[in-house]
């Protein structure tokens, strides 16, 4: 069964790779293209934006802020349609067979597939890929948003493949505990749930920038995504929802280290890093609260708590030598 997970892994990788190649191709090539037409848009067009007309109106294209993002829906169904549309196919797929992935890893080592930093990753993506997949049925309008998503599960699943790959071996000592589901189940489903949520908050920022009337990379990559406001709110949504998660996690893991090493805090570097993403994340949704705190500043700081994870899952793992969390490391 490892050697099945293992080879279902490769098919997984390889399924959210043509998903997102399809993505890209519907982003780039379709009737709508952004980055082709805003790389061959005469800069001449932009110059003349705002020019009055003959009928005494005011010229308003592309090229002015007030009217970006405002690019009516095609009218019909073309090929850039086709190609979203089998790219969302090729992601259940993809996300049927990381199911896979983890049933027989699970069953390899007769247990639940959390016990170190490559199960971690291969759970904390599918909850991801799972949330993406629900929320776009919530919402079809945010289909291109596919494209990035689908790259960090390419992005984050090869990186577990290549570098974290760990065999299965039985459980550590501190892990043989009904804590152990509370704590990593909650703990994974909400970093699954902050990374998608990194998502819609880096377009977000580059899509306001795009609505400003940028046209230089990266904010070109706005033009077919959903509006700022959307976006915002969306990054809101999921934060908001993974946020308490998050919180119950840390609690039961100050709990359970309490059970296993006889104190609650014990100022270890994953201990540390968690608090300081805790945070950060709630300066977020307290930013977000806030009336006079711009929604670019409060995105901000969401994607500043997104990097705060990434040092707590990879930067002390693979850097810190005295942490009690070691066995969640790669080995």
């Amino acid at each position: 069964m490892a050697a099945l997970s293992d080879q279902l892994l490769v098919v997984a990788i390889m399924a959210y790779l043509v998903a997102m190649i399809c993505h890209a191709a519907e982003y780039a090539f379709g009737n709508r293209s952004a980055l082709g037409r805003a790389a061959i848009r005469p800069a001449r067009e932009l110059v003349g934006v705002g020019a009055r007309t003959g009928d005494g109106g005011v010229k308003t294209g592309e090229g002015d802020p007030k009217s970006a993002g405002t690019d009516s829906p095609p009218t019909k169904k073309g090929r850039d349609v086709l190609l979203g549309r089998a790219a969302v196919v090729v992601t259940a797929v993809a996300a049927l067979v990381h199911l896979a992935v983890l049933v027989t890893r699970g069953i390899a080592a007769d247990r639940m597939p959390w016990g170190n930093m490559y199960e971690f990753v291969l759970t904390g993506t599918f909850v991801g890929v799972v949330a993406w997949l629900f929320m776009l049925y919530r919402h079809p309008t945010i289909r291109h948003l596919g494209l990035f998503v689908a790259l960090v599960m390419v992005l984050l699943l090869g990186l577990a493949g290549l570098v974290l790959y760990t065999p299965v071996v039985p459980l550590v000592p501190a892990l043989n505990s009904y804590w152990f589901i509370i704590h990593i189940s909650t703990i994974t489903i909400s970093s699954g749930i902050f990374v998608l949520g990194a998502v819609p908050a880096t377009m977000y920022l580059i899509r306001s920038g795009y609505e400003q009337g940028k046209r230089s990379f990266p904010y070109t990559l706005g033009r077919r995504v959903p509006a700022a406001a959307e976006l915002e709110r969306l990054t809101f949504r999921l934060h908001a929802f993974s946020f308490p998660i998050w919180t119950f996690a840390v609690i039961a893991g100050a709990i359970w280290a309490e059970a296993a090493w006889g104190r609650y805090w014990g100022w270890d570097p994953k201990e540390i890093w968690a608090f300081i993403s805790w945070v950060v994340y709630a300066g977020y949704l307290h930013a977000r609260a806030t009336p006079s705190v711009k929604r670019s500043v409060a995105t901000w700081i969401a994607i500043i708590g997104f990097l705060t994870m990434l040092v707590n899952l990879f930067g002390v793992n693979f850097f810190s030598s005295d942490s009690l969390h070691s066995y969640a490391s790669v080995e």
